[in-house]
């Protein structure tokens, strides 16, 4: 006679210390096709196209819409259990037709999701199956790109998306131009308008790519428009390959095959990798780098925006000396706010980000160098639950981030300053400036006035003079 089944209930995993824990608690990361979704609203006339479930659009759409509060069409392929097993080709296809019938695209961006890739879906040959089948019609420019979530964060899913526009658009050399390609990396609208003009103040044509200044940051209108004007011009994209030079923001980029290598290593375009340029040093790189390319010194409104920006640092500097800060977020991000940080007289106590493996922990260790009293703890891979775990025993003064982290502002007592993405619980959050002078004058006063406040509330004596 056979033995009896023993059913055996599943242990939970231990963390570090170990109890129990749930596996991601409140993740510091998105999923992949969120970033190239936003990368593909960059692009003039385009449309993101999700390859996968109707459920991840609708995910993706709702957070990228309650971050710049303005309507975001993402379509779908809309797979189902039969595609799931059978496989999602005729989906895809189907819905390609259906997005040129509505919206009569310029650039329809493909995304994979988790679903179709674990089933296998070899989506360039059914782009190419399309092509043969359609050819007769007036087919739009289809950019595919993978991305898994399973593989990578949202940011992970951005450069990818940068990269493989670059890579399938920009495919011949184009003829010289006085202009530079900008990959910004993922910025607020008014992060890619300081970066236009900053290159417009040297002489300089800017791409920018991605560019949803306007796409995500439109005026008001009496009619709805299908796909927001604005965007980089396919044309743009093409000329890319001419441009005197590529400046590639974020320092843990040179760990991914980008758009900046692409076109340094097809067309010759000079690479210039610099940080996210938040704070005195990053930006004065980047504007090094421009009057490289342009032969031009720094005008001189721009000297004079420099030198009231170390002025209110030295009148602040009593505010904000000794605080102690945990930082979080997209890798770059996190990277470009602790450079600034340290130049102020903040000790980042604690660096986290939800991705991993592209050299985080060393760039961190650059821009702290020599501007720290102690080296930050820096986690890559974390979610909430570890920040929070971290961070209980360094008493922060703030914290500086996305909205995600409001939870333990509020449970520890302290602050939060809001930055990067995604700020869901205030209003203009897709405004924030952060890079250059300006970006980063913004970003001191917030600072220095929220500590300052903050000094106010929590006193009896409700200081009104400080």
């Amino acid at each position: 006679m056979a033995a009896p089944l023993t059913l055996l209930t599943p242990k939970a995993p231990l963390g570090k210390n170990g109890e129990p824990f749930v596996s991601t608690t409140n993740a510091c990361k998105l999923c992949a096709p969120l970033g190239a979704s936003l990368v593909f609203r960059g692009l003039a006339g385009a449309v993101p196209f999700l390859h996968g479930s109707q459920g991840c659009a609708t995910y993706m759409r709702r957070y990228i819409i309650s971050h710049f509060r303005e309507p975001m069409d993402i379509a779908s392929s809309a797979l189902g259990e039969k595609q799931a097993v059978f496989g999602g080709g005729p989906n895809l296809k189907k819905g390609l037709l259906n997005v040129m019938k509505k919206y009569a695209p310029a650039v329809i961006g493909v995304a994979t999701t988790c679903l179709t890739e674990t089933i296998g879906d070899d989506v360039p040959r059914i782009l190419f199956e399309f092509h043969k089948e359609f050819g007769d019609l007036p087919l739009p420019e289809i950019v595919w790109v993978s991305t898994p979530s399973y593989s990578g964060t949202h940011m992970e899913g951005f450069h990818a998306a940068v990269r493989a526009t670059a890579e399938q658009i920009c495919t011949a050399k184009a003829p010289a131009f006085a202009g530079v390609n900008v990959l910004p990396g993922m910025v607020s609208v008014t992060d890619l308008r300081l970066l236009r003009a900053a290159c417009e103040n040297f002489g300089l044509e800017a791409v920018i790519l991605p560019d949803y200044a306007d796409t995500l940051d439109a005026p008001a209108l009496e009619d709805y428009e299908t796909i927001p004007a604005g965007g980089t011009p396919i044309s743009a994209v093409r000329a890319m390959s001419g441009a005197r030079g590529s400046l590639e923001l974020g320092r843990t980029q040179d760990a991914l095959d980008t758009a900046g290598k692409h076109l340094a290593n097809r067309f010759g375009v000079a690479r210039f990798s610099l940080g996210t340029p938040i704070g005195l040093r990053e930006s004065d790189a980047f504007y090094d780098a421009l009057a490289e390319l342009s032969g031009r010194d720094m005008p001189d409104h721009l000297c004079a925006q420099r030198g009231r920006l170390v002025d209110a640092f030295v009148d602040g500097h009593k505010y904000v000396s000794g605080k102690r800060a945990v930082v979080f977020g997209e890798e770059d991000m996190v990277v470009g706010l602790t450079a600034f940080l340290a130049e102020i007289g903040v000790q980042p106590v604690l660096v986290a980000t939800g991705g991993r493996g592209r050299g985080f922990a060393e760039a961190v260790s650059q821009v702290c160098s020599g501007l720290v009293r102690e080296a930050p703890r820096i986690r890559e891979g974390v979610d909430f639950h570890d920040i929070a775990a971290e961070a209980k025993d360094l008493a922060p003064d703030f914290l500086i981030g996305n909205s995600k982290g409001f939870r333990y502002a509020r449970e520890w007592g302290i602050p939060l300053i809001r930055a990067g993405f995604p700020i869901h619980d205030r209003f203009g959050g897709s405004r924030i400036p952060h890079v250059l002078y300006t970006g980063t004058q913004h970003l001191y006063d917030t600072v220095v006035n929220t500590l300052i406040e903050f000094k106010q509330n929590s006193t009896d004596i409700g200081y009104g003079y400080i």
